[in-house]
Order: structure tokens, then sequence, then C-alpha cells
């Protein structure tokens, strides 16, 4: 016969386990049918308490389901587990294990198969797979272990992220392309890709939407956001298109003869050496020209001193990428 007082103990323990399971209820992915998505680097969060058992895999009393879809070109994955707060009640135990199956989608336990070994802690825990096949869906069972002479399993709170060669997606099946740096007035071409559909933030600067390769012309530094979504996840990545101006001309210089800043040094101009350089005045009329600037305007026109005054400058650089936009301002002689 068993003893009243262990009669009254276990009774006590199944009411405790009864209170807990009824402030928290079965998780919404309790079982393979309502298993919860998993996307590369993103953490999620769960707690085990109340879930099914899943014979035969880890010896899982309290279960909760993950899935995930593995990248084109498949490989290992790693899950990794971060136990939080744990039901502190005498008889539970305080370790979760993991463990990674494969199946054919029916959710029927007799066609799973491990794919990682099972993996079990109280405290954080990581398991990697075999090389994993791509554009292939996988699960994830966390669950609660009941070992040491304890009558419940762990009912913990935990966060769960899949990382890897065979997860990872930024980079392998979408990117924003690489980062590029233009001239003022120019364009190029982004080299973006992505297995699903795109789009672009913000679109200012952008010739198109909704495709990976527009021409990007922004008249300012700008980062572009590429969002897309592929096996029902949702990934960003960014790219960088800097504007620069590829030459600073000065406005203002003084041809006195005094040595100090008597020609027009244009910073940048070295880069161009057949670039196009005219000048004229206020009436139009032209006052310099040069193709190339190997030797910086010193203030006069065919020998003759240049009146105090505001000229106005075109500089055509004719890289030989392809013809920019030219460079137009004005310059002031000062003596």
């Amino acid at each position: 016969m068993v003893p009243l007082v262990v009669m009254m103990r276990v009774a006590s323990l199944l009411a405790m386990a009864l209170l807990v399971h009824t402030v928290r209820a079965q998780p919404a992915n309790g079982d393979c049918a309502t298993a919860q998505r998993l996307c590369a680097h993103t953490d999620v969060i769960g707690n085990n308490t109340g879930g099914s058992p899943v014979p035969g895999f880890c010896g899982t009393p309290s279960a909760t389901w993950y899935t995930f879809s593995t990248n084109s070109v498949g490989g290992p994955v790693t899950v990794a587990v971060i136990i939080g707060d744990c039901v502190d009640l005498p008889d539970y135990d305080d370790e979760l294990n993991v463990v990674v199956l494969q199946g054919d989608g029916s959710c029927s336990l007799t066609q799973f198969a491990a794919v990682s070994s099972c993996v079990e802690s109280d405290i954080d825990l990581s398991v990697t797979t075999q090389a994993l096949q791509p554009n292939t869906l996988y699960w994830i069972v966390v669950a609660g272990a009941m070992n040491n002479g304890t009558l419940f399993p762990a009912q913990c709170d935990f966060r769960i992220a899949i990382t890897g060669p065979g997860a990872d997606v930024i980079g392998v099946d979408m990117s924003a392309g690489t980062d590029r740096t233009i001239g003022m007035g120019e364009g190029v071409e982004l080299d973006g890709y992505s297995a699903g559909p795109i789009d672009w933030s913000p679109t200012a600067g952008l010739s198109g939407n909704g495709i990976p390769d527009p021409i990007a012309s922004p008249s300012a530094t700008t980062i572009y956001t590429m969002t897309s979504e592929i096996n029902g996840c949702t990934y960003t990545d960014e790219v960088t298109i800097e504007v620069i101006r590829r030459v600073e001309p000065p406005n203002t210089f003084t041809p006195n003869g005094d040595g100090k800043n008597d020609t027009w040094m244009i910073r940048g101009m070295e880069d161009y050496p057949g670039a196009e350089v005219v000048i004229h005045d206020r009436w139009g009329q032209i006052v310099h020209r040069s193709n190339g600037y190997r030797e910086p305007w010193d203030g006069t026109n065919d020998g003759r001193a240049l009146t105090v005054g505001t000229y106005y400058y075109h500089i055509q650089l004719n890289q030989l990428e392809g013809r920019s936009p030219p460079y137009t301002g004005f310059v002031t002689i000062v003596r």
C-alpha cells in the first residue's frame, strides 16, 4: 500500500502542475501542424508549458514545434536556444532539449527522422545539423526534460534562432548589391538580386521598383533598402550610393603676381586628363578654353590680364566610364 504521506505529496504536486497549466495554456505551436516558422538570424520567444509529447525523439513530454526552410544552396544549420525563466517548483526539471527533424510534411510521427543529435541542457544550448538539402522544409522540437527522478518536465521561457550556411539568406538568395560611389548628376545600375518579390525604399532617384537592378541617380548620398519575402520570411538588405563632387573648383583666386593663389587650381582635375574647361565673361564671351587642365588658368585671355570680376565656367570631365553632366558655376578674380 502506498503511504498516505506519499499520496498527499503526489496529489499536491499534481495540483501545482494543474495550476501551472491553467495559468499557461498549451502553446499555439504545441504540435507539428501548428509549427511556428523561423527565419534566419531572427530570435523568436517561446515557452513549452503544456506542450504535447513527441515520443521517440529525445524523450520529449512537453514539446513545442518550429519549422524552417533551407536556402537555395543548403548545408548545415545551427539551432540556438537561450533558456530563460523556468517553473521553479519541487520535482520539476529545469532542462530543455532540442532536435532537428526531416519529414514529408504529413506530421505523422512515423515519417520523421532526426538530422541532428538530441542536445539537452539547463543552460543555453545549441545543435548543428548534418548538411541539409536546399529549398527544403525541416522541423525543430524544443521540449522539457524530465530526469533525475523529477515528476514533471521543465517548463521554461526561451529564445530560439537559426543560423549557418543552410539557413543564411542575405548574400545567398537576396542582396541589395554593392556599395557604389558616383559623381553629382551621374547614375549607376544597382546589382541586387532576390529569389522573391522586391521592394526598394526610398524610391527617389531610382528608375523603377520591383526589379533588382534599377538605375540609381540620387542627388545626395542615399542608403537604399531592399525588402524581399522568401519562403515566408521577410528580409532586408541595404546598399549605399555615395554622391561626391569629382572636382572642387574654388570660387575665387588672386592673380596678382605675389606667388600666392595666382592660378585657378581645381582640386581633383589631375584625375581627368581629358577634361574640357571653358570660361566666359558675363556677356558670354569665351576668355579661356583648354582640353585637359595641365596648366591652370592664370586669369588672362591671350596673355592679357582680365579685369577684376566674376566669370563663369563649364567643365566637362569626359571620364573613361562615360560622359557625365558638366560642372558649372562662377569664379571671381580678385587682385
